[in-house]
């Protein structure tokens, strides 16, 4: 009898250090009770070993340090103009450890285990990020896109976008780049209207140059005829009588006026 009732005691130890579970170093053990059925009054933060035997009880493990995802395929997204271009977006990010509980209880449905984070990433976050950078890709036209410093522009935009998703489900984004690509058609595209923008500039630049030459040649213009209409009969009396001593012989045509002189 002695003998049955130790084996009944090792078995039901054995069972029950199979059932407990190790909280890892730099984890966060959220551990849920009765299905969480009462909400997150039945989820609680736990360290060291648990127990994980009863029923409706589960540890989740979630990874405190940083975490990198990878779209695995470049997504296809449409510009202002209805062009087309690529993204293949890469972030990295980290569970903000007061909020361990929340990204439990918010997720919980897409599984557990060593795979939690992983399925939140491909079934949570990733889409999320494609429905947000296909609405903001809307906003922009191909040749901003394309332009020095418009991807960028673009990228910054998107991800404080992506950041205030992230803090919303208690993540704390860290980096963040689109990697935009474009096709070799979309490119010339752009090449060629840049181009074409260039040399109307350049045209622009000489209408006005010559606009200012013909603006400089009326002004001259102007200025000579004021300067002939200056020369009224009485200026040409004085310029006469100052040049002419009055005794030296004249010749020809006397001016009418020289008989006031006398």
């Amino acid at each position: 009898m002695k003998k049955v009732l130790f084996l009944l005691t090792a078995i039901i130890a054995v069972l029950t250090m199979s059932s407990c579970e190790r909280v890892a170093p730099n984890y966060a053990g959220v551990f849920m009770e009765n299905y969480g059925k009462d909400g997150k009054k039945d989820f609680t933060i736990k360290t060291g070993r648990v127990a994980t035997w009863e029923w409706g009880t589960e540890l989740f493990q979630v990874p405190l340090f940083d975490q990198r995802g990878e779209f695995a395929d470049p997504v296809t997204l449409k510009a202002a103009d209805n062009t087309e271009f690529k993204a293949r977006p890469t972030y990295s990010y980290k569970v903000i450890r007061d909020r361990a509980i929340d990204v439990v209880f918010d997720n919980k449905h897409i599984g557990g285990g060593d795979q939690f984070m992983s399925s939140l990433e491909d079934n949570i976050l990733e889409p999320r990020i494609y429905d947000l950078i296909k609405e903001e890709s809307r906003k922009h036209k191909t040749d901003s896109l394309m332009a020095d410093g418009g991807s960028l522009v673009f990228e910054k935009r998107l991800e404080t976008i992506v950041e205030k998703e992230f803090e919303k489900r208690g993540l704390d984004l860290l980096t963040f780049s689109a990697q935009l690509e474009f096709s070799e058609k979309v490119r010339e595209k752009i090449d060629s209207r840049n181009e074409v923008n260039t040399n109307i500039s350049v045209l622009d630049q000489q209408i006005e140059e010559q606009r200012k030459v013909n603006e400089l040649e009326r002004l001259k213009t102007e200025q000579a005829l004021i300067t002939s209409k200056g020369l009224t009969k009485e200026i040409l009396q004085k310029q006469f009588i100052d040049k002419w001593d009055g005794k030296t012989p004249l010749y020809g045509a006397v001016p009418e006026f020289i008989s006031l002189t006398k």
